[in-house]
């Protein structure tokens, strides 16, 4: 079955049953980098037995960064919530408005109609795709080559794509656009068919976040210029 060792901290673990050299990190506990041996003949027999922790699976990460949108801070929380308030007193104004459109004129004609902003927001005219686009080859790339670590780039790069916008709104839903245009790639081409789904509508949550985020801190940092 063979051993995994680290010459940092003289240590090694004995691959059990089923257990393969991938199932397991690259580095051990102590930071040093494990190698795969077939026997222990080439180690001293002073170094000691460890447990070397084990990959998390897609399933297990897919779980830790839904826990982390679920632990957002409360003001993140509240805005957000604010947000999607707002959109449904819009959609609800927009029936009323088509209820009475009959009997007291046609409102459409003086562009008073509210579903003229909602449109403004949900349509993909306003989508500025020569940004987004670079941002999902990208973050599609890093999913699908470089899981680990380097995931938490695409948390900055939706974050700075929402930064380039003035109008936050509009920052928003294209970090929403390009989040879960991604993660569904990156799904795809790793073969997780099963987490399409989750994973598009967790990169389009990812997208939003880290979207507002951006420009948040844009919104402050012009406040503070001034």
């Amino acid at each position: 079955m063979g051993y995994l060792i680290c010459g940092k901290c003289k240590s090694y673990y004995e691959l059990q049953s089923g257990e393969s050299v991938k199932d397991f990190a690259r580095e051990c506990k102590c930071g040093g980098k494990l190698r795969y041996v077939e026997n222990m003949d080439i180690v001293d027999p002073g170094w000691k037995p460890t447990i070397i922790p084990r990959k998390s699976t897609r399933a297990e990460i897919l779980r830790k960064q839904l826990k982390s949108i679920s632990s957002l801070p409360r003001d993140l929380k509240y805005r957000l919530s604010g947000f999607w308030n707002r959109l449904r007193y819009r959609f609800q104004n927009a029936q009323n408005w088509n209820n009475t459109q009959g009997t007291h004129g046609n409102y459409y004609d003086y562009g008073m109609n509210p579903l003229n902003s909602l449109r403004n927001e949900l349509n993909l005219r306003n989508i500025r795709w020569v940004l987004v686009i670079p941002v999902i080859a990208v973050i599609t790339l890093i999913l699908t080559f470089t899981p680990g670590i380097l995931t938490l780039l695409t948390f900055i790069l939706l974050a700075a794509l929402g930064y380039t916008f003035n109008n936050q709104i509009l920052g928003i839903k294209n970090a929403l656009i390009a989040g879960a245009i991604s993660f569904f790639l990156g799904s795809l081409f790793t073969g997780s068919f099963l987490l399409l789904i989750p994973f598009t509508i967790l990169g389009a949550i990812n997208g939003a976040v880290c979207g507002w985020i951006g420009g948040y801190l844009k919104k402050i940092i012009s406040q503070r210029s001034l």
